[in-house]
């Protein structure tokens, strides 16, 4: 009984996130399609002339579309379009608070040369002794950058997420000194969360790894003339 429960403990390890992620996956697609597909004209949409639906046509068409979007707002009549779009919707008094809020999150979180979180770090919440782990976001700006820290030790917008949902949480603003950047990646991070501890990242491997490739640098850097010296230091 002993060794047929652990074939079954072993065998659900193994089963339960493969098909957590197919019905995750498998939901997204169906989302999607149940959004799209009914804009689809009837003449393009296979599920009207096949003996069977088609999953994930809807997504194939959402995606394509967006790119379409994307490629016209790039020259100077998309760019038209938008900023009329933009200043009809900003004389909309609901309207324009959320768009304006949700474009902002997206322009920051999107922007390809943002760090925004891809850093975890450290900080000593809610006392000192006790530490929390949170998603470094970004440098404050504006008013919370005056009144919370100045140029020589600015204030750092921090998410710290919640156990075992890292979706919700609180935003603090933390002078940069008071932060301990850790090496994990985000990924690692929110393992971590959800899992409330119990899976660790390999932080000893990671900091090998990381030193095996510094050597390797400095080996490759140092001129070819000095030899073995050169590889030993």
């Amino acid at each position: 009984m002993t060794r047929l429960r652990n074939y079954f403990l072993t065998g659900f390890v193994v089963a339960a996130p493969l098909a957590i992620t197919a019905y995750l996956v498998w939901g997204f697609i169906g989302w999607v399609d149940s959004w799209v597909k009914p804009y689809i004209p009837a003449r393009y949409n296979p599920d009207n002339y096949l003996p069977f639906a088609v999953p994930g046509f809807g997504l194939i068409v959402a995606v394509v579309l967006i790119t379409l979007i994307g490629f016209l707002t790039a020259n100077f009549i998309g760019r038209s379009i938008v900023s009329y779009g933009e200043y009809f919707l900003d004389r909309m008094p609901f309207v324009r608070s959320v768009y304006k809020t949700l474009k902002n999150i997206l322009e920051t979180v999107l922007h390809e040369r943002s760090d925004t979180f891809k850093k975890v770090g450290l900080i000593e919440y809610p006392r000192k002794g006790l530490w929390a782990l949170v998603f470094i976001a970004t440098e404050a700006r504006g008013e919370v950058r005056d009144l919370t820290g100045n140029d020589a030790d600015p204030a750092v917008a921090v998410f710290l997420p919640t156990t075992p949902n890292p979706t919700s949480g609180y935003l603090l603003y933390v002078p940069r000194n008071e932060i301990m950047e850790l090496a994990m990646t985000v990924e690692d991070g929110a393992k971590l969360i959800i899992s409330a501890g119990l899976i660790s990242p390999e932080y000893q491997q990671e900091t090998k790894k990381l030193a095996d490739e510094a050597m390797a640098g400095k080996a490759r850097r140092a001129p070819a003339g000095n030899g073995e010296d050169s590889l030993a230091k």
